[in-house]
């Protein structure tokens, strides 16, 4: 089982999961843990492969392909052992991914969905890097890989913070385990497009920054189409990395969402 903390507030019953990114893990949520332990329980996870999940690299079974159902299957793991019927979800940039996954697969355990620094589509710098990232993965070490990712992505100096952060997760990881995330970026658009599509029947809350310019154009778009279920708050002067960068808007927003439902 992928490794996780629990933090219990005696007063609630609602849970709240917290989804990391590629190349992130538990210790990004820094900024939201204290705060939310005052209204809601906690589940804050490491994906396979990320934090103190690495040590799980020994598990056969997480040696097998990695796909965005399996990797939700994880977090499904954890809920039941955990007897965590229903919870609400918080995720950041492909922590999403997985969230909408898990929503798809099992729609009666996610109360809601709050979904920071949004990806449901690659636009063409995207596509780019994904593909330069498919030339050279085996070549260049994983980590100048992450930093090109990380500044194409997080380009400006308000989002230096953000970017260090992700850099200095990433150095957590091994090349072999960069490369099996990677290669996950082959389903990715096929099934971004399924979900663009499909609109769920779970109160969805997308928190954008409004310079996240590779992913925040294609959220609008998505949140016209989907408007029975979905919301759209865009962050001045802010990044991708939204929890980061502004993470004080980001907890007020975030929890007035979660209590409103």
């Amino acid at each position: 089982m992928i490794s996780y903390t629990t933090y219990k507030n005696e007063n609630s019953k609602q849970w709240v999961t917290f989804v990391h990114g590629a190349g992130g893990s538990a210790s990004i949520w820094f900024k939201q843990v204290r705060e939310f332990q005052k209204h809601f329980n906690l589940l804050v996870l490491d994906l396979r492969g990320h934090g103190n999940s690495n040590e799980t690299n020994s598990n056969k079974s997480f040696l097998k392909k990695y796909t965005f159902k399996s990797i939700a299957e994880d977090v499904v793991e954890v809920l039941d052992f955990l007897k965590i019927e229903k919870s609400h979800f918080i995720g950041i940039s492909l922590g999403t991914i997985v969230i909408r996954q898990l929503a798809e697969m099992h729609p009666n355990k996610v109360e809601s969905m709050i979904m920071g620094g949004a990806i449901l589509k690659m636009n063409f710098r995207s596509q780019i890097l994904m593909r330069l990232g498919t030339v050279f993965k085996y070549v260049l070490p994983y980590l100048l890989l992450y930093k090109l990712f990380a500044f194409v992505i997080m380009p400006n100096r308000n989002h230096k913070s953000s970017r260090n952060l992700f850099i200095n997760e990433a150095k957590k990881l091994y090349q072999k385990e960069f490369i099996r995330w990677f290669k996950l970026t082959a389903e990715i658009n096929p099934i971004l497009r399924w979900f663009r599509q499909k609109e769920l029947n779970i109160p969805t809350f997308y928190i954008m920054g409004d310079e996240d310019y590779m992913f925040l154009p294609s959220v609008k778009k998505v949140v016209e189409r989907h408007f029975l279920s979905s919301r759209l708050f865009v962050i001045k002067n802010c990044g991708h990395v939204v929890n980061v960068e502004k993470h004080l808007v980001f907890n007020i927003e975030a929890i007035q969402f979660i209590k409103s439902n």
